[in-house]
């Protein structure tokens, strides 16, 4: 192999394989000197490679952990497991690791082939993930397709459906995406509005760059995660909430979401919590519900009270079900059919006929003038 350049990318695909290679085995694996694999494994070095070589009969060359994270190469089943790994990921609030994941996600979507591309698709739209947590779901490609707007400097255009289910067309100039932990939001200049806005991800449609540059214009607080937080707060007062739990401080902090803070042990079995907030009272009141641990809220009142209505409601949820209605009387099970009025007054079921003393011959039957059809 006469092209260094390639024989280079060859030569780190097989170190990166987690095994030693001996000389003469890559030698012969790329048709060259094991002179030429000598040098090679220099330029490797000199370019931030971290190749260690050990000597002896059974020496060779492998690659390994150097202190900075060198470029790697993957093959397709590399890429797309990759790929498909960040998209999976991407598609919920990962804490710590979100933003990152998200710009992995474009930078390695960029450059993957269209036949890797759609088998990245295919696998995506084939599988359904099993995930828990509060926040809502959302489709990676439109993560990617604002992350690569956001470091390209492009306007972006998407439809938006607002709180109360308006739908509009928007433009914009993205500033950066931010996380809650809960949800995605875009920080960006909207252009029919003349203003910054935040935008809930899950809320956006059909977004794709428009191609026009735009410069990056200064935000007023300087920081997208201080902005979002001020904006959230004028659509929800901020909470101040202090909660007493009768249980350990770790137990709590792993259960609670991290941006409601860190409780404060009290003892060895109790801790307490005082924070502010800006998610709703019926969405912290469930978290708390949640924690399969005692506690005690010592504001807000109307969290209490919300708390207090919400125990009465489940309590009443597992009540016994109301006893069924008795049935009828057996005396009263057919009204339908009464007897007729006139049936005691007929002189064929009469009390007095049947207990006379002489039954067979009815006083009655011969002076009747319509016994026998007849007129006086």
């Amino acid at each position: 192999m006469t092209d260094t350049p390639a024989r280079l990318l060859s030569l780190l695909s097989l170190l990166q394989t987690p095994r030693e290679w001996p000389g003469s085995e890559l030698a012969e694996r790329l048709d060259v000197s094991p002179r030429t694999i000598r040098r090679d494994i220099d330029r490797l070095r000199a370019l931030g490679y971290p190749v260690e070589a050990t000597m002896g009969a059974v020496g060779g060359y492998r690659l390994v952990a150097g202190t900075a994270m060198p470029p790697l190469l993957l093959d397709d089943e590399e890429a797309v497991a990759i790929a498909v790994g960040l998209r999976a990921g991407a598609g919920h609030a990962i804490e710590g690791v979100e933003e990152a994941s998200v710009r992995a996600l474009a930078k390695l979507e960029q450059v993957l082939p269209s036949r890797l591309r759609h088998r990245v698709s295919t696998l995506q739209a084939a599988t359904i993930p099993l995930t828990q947590g509060d926040g809502a779901t959302i489709d990676p490609r439109t993560l990617t397709v604002m992350a690569s707007a956001v470091t390209g400097t492009e306007r972006l255009r998407f439809g938006y459906r607002s709180g109360d289910g308006t739908e509009t067309k928007r433009q914009v100039e993205p500033y950066r995406l931010v996380s809650t932990g809960r949800r995605w939001y875009l920080v960006a200049y909207d252009l029919g509005r003349e203003d910054w806005r935040t935008f809930r991800v899950d809320r956006v449609s059909e977004p794709f760059a428009t191609g026009a540059r735009f410069r990056p214009r200064e935000l007023p607080t300087g920081d997208a995660a201080k902005f979002l937080s001020r904006s959230m707060s004028r659509m929800q007062p901020a909470m101040e909430v202090d909660v007493t739990f009768l249980a350990p401080a770790g137990f709590v902090a792993a259960r609670l979401p991290a941006h409601l803070g860190t409780p404060e042990a009290t003892g060895p079995d109790s801790c307490r919590l005082r924070t502010s907030v800006n998610d709703s009272m019926e969405w912290l009141a469930l978290r708390l519900a949640l924690l399969d641990c005692e506690f005690t809220v010592h504001r807000p009142d109307r969290l209490t009270d919300y708390l207090r209505e919400l125990g009465a409601r489940i309590t009443r949820a597992t009540a016994p079900t109301a006893p069924a209605i008795p049935a009828a009387p057996a005396v009263s099970a057919a009204p339908a059919a009464p007897a007729s009025p006139t049936a005691p007054a007929s002189p064929t079921v009469s009390e007095p006929t049947l207990s006379g003393p002489t039954a067979p011959a009815s006083p009655a039957s011969p002076a009747s003038p319509t016994a026998a059809g007849e007129t006086p």
